[in-house]
């Protein structure tokens, strides 16, 4: 069995029967205590469940700053994260059932009062086109099970995916991303966000919470998300597939003004 899959045989149909077998992707409940109290429950896959946890906790404002984390371990079954904080602090009791697939939570509003982000970076549409083929490799979760979401953060000056994070819920893609930035010391202010689930509005505040002024989705976002793009002064995209995509707000990060100059 491969961590975050299992095999199973199953039996497909093209014109006639054929018996098959492969690794399906795993689902279980991942369960995060802080200072000994449950916190939340939510469906998941069993890898880099202290990814999970640490972006989740930041994402939910649970956390500020990584260095408030005094311990953090993942039980054996990979069922349960138990994270020690190096103070008290006051769990939300109300959480809300996100959009998402694979059971997503949040709070109503757990970081209001986010800053507009500076409108000076630029990049190329091809950079955002290209970083997509490279998102989900052939040693990836995806390639071996499929059913699986991924999120990378991108290098807008390389066009290089910085990190990689993959679970069955988008939701816990992004968090799992954010974690694994925040664990490697890898910097997400001025990096692309780039994701293959549909971007809503939580998982657009997540993306504005790690300060990245492009987020691109290789399908569509919601009313909500556009609004608060605009709101935040982040380039949304969406659809970025097949050699093409669609930027409903902040169109000037990828050139769209000097294209209409130069006509």
């Amino acid at each position: 069995m491969n961590r975050g899959s299992k095999n199973y045989h199953w039996w497909d149909f093209h014109h006639d029967w054929k018996a098959s077998s492969g690794e399906v992707i795993e689902e279980i409940t991942l369960t995060i205590y802080v200072n000994g109290e449950e916190f939340v429950s939510m469906m998941g896959t069993p890898l880099n469940q202290d990814w999970l946890a640490v972006g989740f906790l930041m994402n939910e404002g649970i956390i500020d700053h990584l260095d408030e984390i005094k311990d953090l371990k993942v039980t054996p079954d990979g069922c349960c994260i138990d994270v020690w904080l190096t103070r008290k602090v006051d769990l939300p009791q109300k959480m809300v059932l996100t959009s998402g697939c694979g059971g997503g939570l949040t709070q109503e509003d757990p970081r209001p009062g986010i800053k507009p982000l500076p409108l000076g970076l630029v990049t190329k549409p091809e950079q955002i086109l290209e970083a997509f083929t490279n998102l989900q490799t052939k040693d990836s979760l995806y390639a071996r099970s499929r059913g699986v979401h991924a999120a990378g953060l991108l290098d807008l000056e390389t066009g290089k995916i910085l990190q990689v994070a993959e679970d069955l819920g988008r939701h816990n893609a992004i968090d799992k991303l954010h974690g694994a930035c925040l664990l490697q010391g890898i910097n997400m202010a001025g990096r692309g966000l780039i994701t293959t689930g549909r971007i809503s509005s939580e998982m657009l505040r997540k993306g504005a919470y790690m300060e990245c002024p492009i987020i691109a989705s290789r399908t569509s976002p919601t009313s909500a998300a556009v609004d608060l793009a605009n709101s935040w002064q982040i380039t949304l995209v969406g659809y970025a597939r097949h050699g093409k995509l669609r930027v409903y707000s902040n169109a000037t990060r990828l050139g769209y003004d000097v294209q209409v100059t130069q006509e």
